[in-house]
């Protein structure tokens, strides 16, 4: 691979969110939501209530996409540059055995204990010799629609949830509905997210919805 293609590539391959990422960010958008249709539950109140809490869950999660999409810029920018810090150690390190106790100190420990002596010193050459990462090393465009890809994900999960309330005039029935679209998305969400790592996926599945119902319980027990 030509040297320059290097950084382009890795940028390009940080920027894209593994799946772990994605459903959690749907799981924080669930919670939000069905900490809203947890307080239409235990109210009495009538369409319009029910209305403008929907509206405050949308703005709500409008709001924490916002905020978790800036959380996540600043982490790549934060991460990359602590990277590029390490690189410049590398290059300033002029014993070759320190070099390679940096590199030991970075990577897992269980990758490291399986790494020999010249294997280190080979990954340490290699890494020296790589050209200066260039300016746009630190953000890109990918970065861009991978915080825009996690404010939508927070946000859209907020619409199948809500749609009962606007296409069902019964609020009791739209309740139920919606909590059962609710739970059917955790579920969803632990099933898949359980067969990526290699678990059984339905029991998953099971758990993944269970932990989301507590969170909500603890969030609204809290006053959230």
């Amino acid at each position: 691979m030509n040297r320059k293609d290097f950084w382009k590539n890795r940028i390009k391959e940080s920027a894209v969110l593994d799946p772990i990422d994605r459903i959690a960010e749907v799981l924080f958008g669930m919670i939000m939501v069905l900490t809203f249709t947890g307080a239409i539950s235990v109210s009495t109140q009538g369409r319009q209530e029910i209305g403008e809490l929907l509206w405050a869950a949308l703005g709500c999660n409008v709001a924490w996409g916002i905020v978790d999409a800036i959380m996540y810029l600043m982490n790549v920018l934060f991460e990359r540059g602590y990277y590029q810090s390490v690189l410049k150690k590398l290059s300033k390190t002029t014993s070759p055995e320190n070099g390679r106790q940096i590199l030991r100190n970075e990577i897992q420990p269980m990758v490291a204990a399986l790494l020999s002596e010249d294997e280190l010193e080979n990954l340490r050459r290699r890494l020296v010799e790589l050209p200066p990462p260039p300016k746009t090393a630190l953000f890109t465009w990918q970065d861009g629609l991978a915080g825009l890809q996690i404010f939508l994900l927070v946000f859209l999960c907020t619409l199948p949830v809500s749609l009962p309330f606007i296409f069902i005039q019964d609020a009791g029935l739209a309740l139920r509905l919606s909590n059962a679209i609710a739970l059917l998305l955790l579920f969803i969400g632990g099933y898949k997210l359980s067969s990526y790592s290699g678990f059984k996926p339905f029991v998953g599945g099971l758990l993944y919805t269970l932990v989301g119902v507590l969170l909500v319980l603890i969030t609204m027990a809290l006053g959230g």
